[in-house]
């Protein structure tokens, strides 16, 4: 039986070395963090300084990318004045709105990091949760996400949950999900997932979801490339102010559909 927290991986994983990967750092970014934002001049001040004084106690280098996504408001203007303020910030300036899924492979495939991490400007998983991450890094994933369902990770919360027209659609889509594209995993949602550089290139340059439906592409993706997926529990905080509506959760369902149907064709070159 595998680790409930490590997904099996066929011979052919292109993993690390058995070198522990935290230790590898003495050249270039060590962690890429990439964080989407699409009208977040309210939230992202204090999560920007969240990671500012996470990463004052850390010994290893970092970058921080906000990847706008062609905000109305003024995200863009923000970010870029908080440069003199948060040390290593740097800053995609999008005007066009294409989704978060583009914005998040924009950020990706311009990272530097040795590790590339995206996650929400709500910062709802708090970034500290990396310090699990770092761990199933060492043991030789490829992949490792947050999930936000004790069937995935023992211990995962809500602290602050949705409400609930949205955790029956999730529920109910999840169940689809793993039907058509992405098999045991229960949360593939929660916006919290790290991957190795290698990984982040050759998942990220396939993908083609520009929207909600890209964390189950990234997921499919990196089972077809034969990765190896970690997973931990997610202390997780609902934000009333979510951008993602009902109908978001409907446009999911027939994205996971494309997805399938890009796997069958060979549309990914895989």
């Amino acid at each position: 039986m595998p680790q409930p927290d490590i997904y099996p991986v066929r011979s052919k994983s292109p993993s690390a070395t058995a070198v522990p990967f935290s230790e590898r750092t003495s050249n270039g970014v060590y962690l890429s963090v990439i964080i989407p934002a699409y009208n977040e001049a309210e939230r992202l001040p204090k999560t920007l300084r969240r990671f500012q004084e996470y990463f004052q106690s850390k010994p290893f280098s970092y970058e921080i990318i906000v990847a706008a996504d062609g905000p109305s408001d003024n995200t863009i203007e923000i970010a870029q004045n908080m440069a003199a303020e948060i040390k290593n910030l740097k800053v995609l300036e999008r005007r066009q709105n294409r989704g978060k899924g583009y914005t998040v492979r924009e950020g990706m495939l311009a990272a530097q990091g040795r590790l590339r991490l995206f996650a929400d400007a709500d910062n709802s998983t708090d970034i500290s949760h990396f310090d699990k991450m770092r761990s199933l890094f060492d043991k030789g994933c490829d992949v490792v996400i947050c999930s936000r369902d004790e069937k995935d990770a023992p211990g995962a919360k809500q602290a602050v949950p949705q409400a609930w027209p949205k955790r029956l659609l999730g529920n109910m889509g999840n169940l689809f999900i793993q039907f058509i594209a992405v098999r045991g995993i229960w949360d593939t949602q929660c916006g919290f997932k790290a991957f190795r550089s290698a990984a982040a290139q050759n998942i990220f340059s396939r993908a083609r979801i520009n929207r909600w439906g890209f964390d189950i592409e990234v997921l499919a993706l990196a089972r077809a490339l034969n990765y190896k997926i970690g997973i931990i529990p997610a202390n997780w905080i609902n934000d009333p102010k979510s951008h993602v509506k009902l109908s978001g959760y409907l446009q999911v369902l027939w994205e996971t559909v494309k997805i399938r149907w890009n796997l069958m064709t060979g549309r990914y070159n895989l």
